[in-house]
């Protein structure tokens, strides 16, 4: 029949761009989206994963009739199904157990098998997704592993398809590209190409409070990752594909804002998307606000809400998480700084003398204070940690305090709300408030507990 596909493969991409009317109305910037979720799947993921499979069957590490698993938190998953659907292979995929049960639906419709790990573990753990994908690949006969978090196609099939698409809808004319980051693929290769035919193109990636990505580019370091409900965002470790240096900004953001986002954007603008896309949005927001001006802002929306409809959009779910109180509910970050008043940070050399940093803490009273190496954040120390060293019988009070820096910390900004705060302090010993790249503060359970008892009084 005239127009018709050969396969629903044939349907991916175009997707439309549309210019946002309410949301944000407010920022001398315009936002414009790009809409992902509209490829057949219901995600960007769709892109990518073509150049993916052909890869693994031109080099033969992918067999007619085999089996392709991999680690997903559902949409990548669900694109893979699709495709193996349409090929005729099997597929096994490990999701992180906050994977909304919508998610796992679709992959199980498409007749993949789904084992459900632990999110709140570490990369190299046996439990987490990544360690159980590897460890069904060695098992099950003739099967591949995907591995989008390792391979240089996550990344090169969107820079051949989206980046172009993207040119030849605006005719360039936009200032920035803005993405929220997972394994960085989506972003990074639409970037790489845009930013070949416009260098100065601004491109911003989004992460959320509790993963690391932000922390590394900033300093070269990680705090500790804590738990956070967002999806697809993320992570505990910095995939392959994410190019860090590729990136003009990284902006935070938190779950709470980013659901609200994701809920506005279907009520008030008729757009479909998902958590992944709320959060993007935020961000895009976020650094508009931030930098001002009047660009012309695209942002990649990569999921649709189907996958959130027991959570993001169900009421009970939200409250229950703390995320439908007012938006100004407990306040953020900077209304506690306001609280505690001005102070200086005070900071050591991760190359200072360790009786030099006792004496500081002990001048000023504090019982933690941030070690910089370089001028950037290496971490903290804390009294605990300087009581261990000096009793352990192996001490100098003459040697570096840089051996002695921990990762007991996360890190937030001024935006960051205090419920999620309040989380990350039952975590970590300190919160170190970044802004814009500088450390502005330092936030300790005593400073969340004077601020709380303060508010009520």
């Amino acid at each position: 029949m005239k127009g018709a596909k050969t396969s629903i493969l044939e349907a991916i991409g175009p997707t439309p761009i549309v210019r946002l009317g309410k949301i944000g109305a407010e920022l001398e910037a315009e936002l414009y989206v790009k809409c992902e979720y509209l490829n057949p799947s219901g995600s960007a993921k769709d892109r990518m994963v073509g150049a993916l499979v052909d890869a693994a069957e031109k080099a033969g590490e992918l067999q007619p009739g085999g089996t392709i698993v991999e680690a997903t938190s559902g949409n990548t998953g669900v694109a893979l199904a699709m495709l193996a659907a349409v090929r005729g292979y099997k597929c096994v995929f490990a999701v992180p157990d906050k994977t909304g049960p919508e998610k796992i639906a679709a992959l199980r419709a498409y007749g993949a098998r789904v084992v459900v790990a632990p999110s709140a573990v570490d990369p190299d753990d046996p439990r987490s997704i990544y360690a159980v994908a590897r460890k069904i690949a060695s098992d099950v006969p003739n099967a591949w592993y995907a591995g989008q978090h390792e391979r240089a196609e996550t990344s090169a099939g969107h820079a051949a398809t989206l980046g172009p698409e993207i040119w030849e809808q605006t005719g360039g004319e936009l200032d920035a590209l803005v993405g929220g980051l997972g394994t960085g693929g989506t972003l990074v290769g639409a970037g790489r190409h845009l930013k070949g035919v416009k260098p100065e193109l601004a491109l911003v990636g989004v992460d959320p409070v509790g993963s690391l990505y932000y922390d590394f580019q900033k300093s070269g370091r990680v705090g500790t990752p804590t738990a956070y409900e967002l999806e697809g965002l993320g992570g505990f470790h910095v995939p392959a594909p994410l190019d860090l240096d590729l990136l003009d900004e990284i902006v935070r953001v938190d779950d709470g804002d980013s659901f609200r986002v994701t809920r506005d954007l279907v009520r008030l603008e008729g757009l479909f998307a998902g958590g992944s896309s709320g959060a993007a949005v935020a961000g895009a927001m976020e650094w508009a606000r931030r930098t001002g001006g009047k660009k012309k802002i695209l942002v990649l929306l990569p999921d649709g809400a189907h996958g959130y409809l027991s959570k993001v959009f169900n009421d009970e779910w939200m409250r229950e998480h703390g995320f439908l109180e007012d938006i100004g509910g407990l306040g953020a970050v900077r209304d506690l700084l306001a609280y505690k008043g001005g102070e200086d940070v005070i900071t050591a050399k991760d190359t200072d003398r360790v009786r030099d940093v006792v004496g500081r803490m002990k001048a000023h009273g504090i019982s933690q204070l941030p070690i910089l190496s370089d001028g950037k954040l290496a971490g903290a120390v804390a009294e605990v940690d300087l009581l261990r060293y000096l009793v352990s019988g192996e001490s100098s009070l003459d040697g570096a305090v840089g051996p002695l820096v921990e990762k007991e910390y996360a890190t937030v900004s001024p935006e960051t709300r205090i419920g999620r705060l309040q989380s990350l302090l039952s975590d970590v010993r300190m919160a170190i408030v970044l802004d814009a790249g500088r450390i502005a503060a330092v936030i300790t359970k005593i400073d969340l507990i004077d601020y709380l008892a303060r508010r009520a009084s």
